[in-house]
């Protein structure tokens, strides 16, 4: 179990990450990545801490390894497994999009149904089996990119002008495959030790050299990350900006110049129908999702503690009004945190004895999410009004002789300092009105893919409307238009 300092050493190793026009030299110094690159040392340090039990005995490498890494193969483990990725989402208050236990879930399922990755062009499954090993063994923190980049949505890369738009095979090698081309959206990317690269969106008859999946250190020679804006850099004080200067993790188009993929590094290689089976026949897809909607719970409920004490510090918690506003927000964030009860309640083990969360109440709950988050903070916006406005310009002001005078005796609440009244409506602006909070919004609301692709090929195909229909047909039987049939 590396700790964090181990982590952050292991980021020092050349990698190209490109911002503003410039190659970083140090991401773990450079201001747009060194106080996210320390989050996630913090969350190794805490799996590293027996006394928070994210530890288990994992018999793939017959060693202590991070549950969160682990695929359960019972309920209890299922649980231990749930605490384990709630501690994690609760040191960042589910800021943290993807945590390193994100993608790691995906790889507790690919690692124990290694047959997926056996196929007609050519046996990988010793290739996934040793890669799942590293992971458990070294704690790996690995991104991905899995979602072409958006050059047209009326075709795939095989119809796009240009070549290798989209990551695909250029040709092979005695070493292994030579990809050209990019991916997005490597969230976390530039402070990750390797990104997973794949393929989730269909793929048509004539896109098989883009079906592939592999794995590279971020530091590969010809692999390039090009950073969104950083909000961090921006953020004038921790006490401005409390979560952009924590928790500002970066997305990142992954671009690959002619870069070699050693075979032991290929998971799939140009099979279209080994490339939906890695996240559908293996449960990845749902084990994955369950992990993201345990930090999403973990998300709403900062943000519900953050309207309730709005709430009482402007003395509004007593007006009906703002109580059925509460209210609302407690049943939408109550629906969230009962679908992934439900789907643990739910689970069942798949053909290798993995247990795999309910789905229909794991996808029902993702199917509301790109609604249910944008009304959250409609809900927050609606308790916070005007105050979130009428705010010193920085925490300079609070400090400064000129200026803190006025500030303690104009903006306080009975009982509420200025200084904590500040703070705590600095903080309802980072969730509602800084980039940060744009970010999140669009994050997620198409954290899956696009909400009718949610709603249509998971929560529709998973709810068993099947069990519905013939319980219907049943009871339309039991009568005609001459009454009750006997």
């Amino acid at each position: 179990m590396r700790t964090g300092k181990e982590y952050l050493d292991s980021l020092k190793d050349g990698r190209t990450v490109l911002v503003d026009g410039k190659a970083v030299e140090d991401v773990t110094e450079h201001p747009a990545f060194n106080r996210a690159a320390k989050t996630m040392a913090e969350l190794f340090d805490l799996a590293a801490d027996p006394n928070n039990n994210m530890q288990a005995h994992a018999e793939e490498i017959d060693g202590l390894a991070n549950r969160v890494f682990m695929a359960p193969r019972s309920s209890e483990e299922l649980k231990l497994r749930r605490q384990a990725i709630e501690c994690w989402a609760k040191h960042t208050h589910g800021w943290v999009g993807r945590s390193p236990d994100h993608v790691g879930t995906f790889f507790s399922c690919f690692g124990t149904h290694l047959e997926v990755f056996n196929t007609e062009n050519g046996d990988f499954s010793e290739n996934m089996r040793n890669y799942y090993k590293r992971i458990l063994s070294e704690n790996l923190y690995v991104s991905y990119a899995i979602i072409p980049p958006q050059v047209s949505r009326a075709t795939t890369a095989s119809g796009w002008e240009g070549d290798y738009l989209q990551v695909g095979v250029v040709r092979e090698t005695e070493e292994g495959l030579i990809v050209r081309g990019s991916q997005m959206l490597a969230t976390g990317g530039a402070i990750a030790d390797e990104v997973f690269i794949t393929c989730i969106k269909p793929l048509g008859p004539d896109d098989v050299d883009f079906a592939i999946s592999f794995a590279l250190p971020i530091s590969t020679d010809g692999l390039k990350l090009y950073c969104r804006r950083p909000y961090a850099p921006a953020a004038t004080s921790e006490f401005d900006y409390p979560l952009t200067t924590r928790y500002d993790e970066p997305d990142s188009l992954v671009v690959f110049d002619d870069v070699l993929v050693p075979w032991d590094r290929v998971f799939i290689n140009r099979d279209i129908a080994a490339l939906r089976s890695q996240f559908f026949d293996t449960g990845a897809h749902v084990l994955g999702n369950w992990q993201a909607q345990i930090r999403f719970s973990t998300k709403l409920k900062f943000i519900a503690g953050v309207a309730r004490k709005v709430t009482q510090v402007n003395g509004t918690d007593k007006i009906p009004g703002v109580q059925e506003k509460l209210g609302e927000l407690a049943a939408l964030i109550s629906g969230v945190e009962s679908g992934v009860l439900a789907a643990e309640y739910t689970a069942e083990p798949d053909a290798a004895g993995v247990i795999i969360p309910g789905k229909r109440a794991l996808y029902g709950a993702m199917g509301l999410q790109a609604e249910t988050y944008p009304r959250v903070i409609t809900i927050l916006r609606d308790l916070v009004g005007g105050g979130v406005l009428q705010l010193p310009s920085s925490v300079t002001d609070m400090v400064s002789e000129v200026t803190k005078g006025d500030l303690e005796h104009y903006i306080q609440s009975p009982g509420v300092s200025s200084e904590e009244r500040v703070k705590l409506f600095k903080l309802a602006w980072d969730i509602i009105g800084s980039e940060f909070s744009g970010r999140h919004q669009q994050y997620e609301m198409f954290y899956a893919g696009a909400p009718f692709v949610v709603k249509g090929a998971y929560t529709y195909r998973n709810f068993g409307y099947e069990e519905f229909v013939a319980e219907l047909d049943d009871f339309l039987s039991q009568y005609n238009v001459h009454g009750k049939k006997e």
